[in-house]
C-alpha cells in the first residue's frame, strides 16, 4: 500500500461520472481533492471519512497550503487521539463546491476551458455524500467503519447512513442539525447579499480580472463568524474593552477588540476561499432537510441503516442547538436505530467542536473503540 499512488497526502483524482445531482442535472466529470492517512486493512475494515464544515478543507491533520497553519482538527486525527492513523485508515475529502482542488465554481469547466462560475450547478449535501462514495469506490473502501463530522460535517455524516445503509456502520454527528431552520437560512442569505452586493462580484465571473469580491466575502465571514461563537465566550474574550487605545475614537475605525477580531477574520479569510463557492456551499446546507427526503419523517431516513449512532452537542450553541440533536435522536429510536448522545458544556458555542474539548476527545474515543 505504501507505492499505491491513490493514498497519501494532497492527492486529486478525477473520477469520469457522471454524478446524478438532486437538481437534475449530471456533473461529468467530478474531481475530487482528499488525503489519507494510516494503511488501510486488508479487508477495509477500518476505513474512517471524516467529513468538514462550511470553510473547511481535506487538510484535516496535515498543515494547509496556504496559510501554512496545522490540520483544522489535529486536536482530535492524529498519534494517541481519538482518530489514530495507526488504527484507522483516514480520509478526508473536500467537499463538491469547494475550492480546494474539488469541482466547483472556481474549477475549470472541460467544456469551456474556463471557470464554472455560477453556471456551476446547484449542489446538495446528499450531492455531497454521493460523490465522496465514488471516490471511496476509487479507493476500494466498501463499508466505512465510521463517518465523522461536525457542522456541515455532521449533515453529511447524517446523509450517509440514509443515502447508503449499506456503507456505514457507525456515525459520529457533533453540534449539528437534520435541517436548516429559517433563522439558519437567513444568516446565510445576508452573507449571500454581502458577496453578491460587492461590484467586484460581476455575477460571479469574476475569475479573469484576478480581482474577486473580497470585500463582500469578508462581510458574510464576519457575519456568520458571530454565529459560531457564544455571547459568554465574547464577552470573556473582549468585553468592551478598545483596542489598542485609550479613548474611544469617535469615528469608524475599530475602536473595540471584538470589531478588530471580527475584521481580521474577514480579511484572511478572504485569502483561501473562493466567494462563489461560499455561496454554493451555503445554499447546500440551506437545503439539507433529511426528512424532508424522506416522506417527510426523519425517522424514515434511518430505518434501512444497522449503522450505530452517536451525537454530541455543545450547551452554548446557539447556531445548532442541543434541541437539534435531540429531535435527531428522538427519530433514531423512533427507527430503532442504536444512538447515543451527550450535551458537553463549553463556552465557545458551535464553534467548540474545532477547539480544545478533552470531553469530546473521550466521547469519540470511546465510541468508535466500541465500533465491532
Amino acid at each position: 500500500m505504501e507505492h499505491d499512488a491513490r493514498y497519501g497526502l494532497s492527492r486529486l483524482i478525477t473520477l469520469p461520472g457522471p454524478l446524478r445531482l438532486d437538481g437534475g442535472n449530471l456533473l461529468s466529470p467530478v474531481d475530487i481533492a482528499y488525503e489519507t492517512y494510516g494503511t488501510l486493512d486488508a479487508d477495509g475494515g477500518n476505513a474512517v471519512l471524516i467529513c468538514h464544515a462550511l470553510t473547511g478543507d481535506q487538510h484535516v491533520a496535515s498543515d494547509h497550503p496556504i496559510t501554512g497553519k496545522p490540520g483544522w482538527w489535529t486536536r482530535m486525527v492524529g498519534e494517541g487521539k481519538p482518530i489514530d492513523p495507526a488504527r484507522h485508515f483516514v480520509i478526508c475529502a473536500n467537499v463538491l463546491g469547494s475550492c480546494m482542488g474539488s469541482s466547483g465554481p472556481a474549477s475549470i469547466n472541460p467544456a469551456i476551458g474556463r471557470p464554472w462560475g455560477m453556471t456551476f450547478p446547484v449542489i446538495t449535501i446528499r450531492d455531497m455524500v454521493r460523490a465522496q462514495a465514488m471516490l471511496l469506490d476509487h479507493l476500494g473502501v466498501g463499508v466505512l467503519r465510521a463517518v465523522v463530522g461536525g457542522s456541515m460535517g455532521g449533515m453529511q455524516a447524517l446523509s450517509w447512513p440514509a443515502t447508503f445503509p449499506e456503507r456505514v456502520r457507525a456515525a459520529v454527528v457533533i453540534a449539528s442539525t437534520a435541517r436548516h431552520t429559517a433563522q439558519n437560512i437567513a444568516f446565510h442569505e445576508v452573507g449571500r447579499q454581502a458577496v453578491m452586493a460587492d461590484p467586484r462580484w460581476h455575477g460571479g465571473d469574476y475569475y479573469a480580472s484576478g480581482e474577486p469580491p473580497t470585500a463582500g466575502l469578508a462581510v458574510a465571514r464576519m457575519a456568520a463568524h458571530i454565529t459560531y461563537l457564544s455571547e459568554a465566550g465574547l464577552t470573556e474574550k473582549f468585553g468592551r474593552r478598545l483596542q489598542a487605545r485609550e479613548a474611544k475614537s469617535f469615528g469608524f475605525d475599530a475602536d473595540f477588540q471584538v470589531e478588530s477580531y471580527l475584521r481580521h477574520q474577514g480579511i484572511s479569510f478572504v485569502d483561501r476561499f473562493d466567494a462563489n463557492s461560499y455561496l454554493y456551499i451555503t445554499r447546500a446546507m440551506d437545503y439539507f432537510d433529511l426528512a424532508e427526503e424522506h416522506g417527510g419523517m426523519l425517522a424514515n431516513a434511518f430505518r434501512d441503516t444497522a449503522a450505530r449512532f452517536c451525537l454530541v452537542s455543545f450547551d452554548t450553541d446557539w447556531l445548532y442547538p442541543t434541541a437539534e440533536s435531540r429531535s435527531i435522536v428522538h427519530a433514531l429510536n423512533a427507527s430503532g436505530a442504536a444512538a447515543s448522545f451527550v450535551e458537553l458544556s463549553s463556552p465557545y458555542g458551535h464553534d467548540a467542536f474545532l477547539l480544545e474539548s478533552p470531553e469530546l476527545n473521550r466521547v469519540v474515543d470511546g465510541f468508535l473503540r466500541s465500533v465491532a
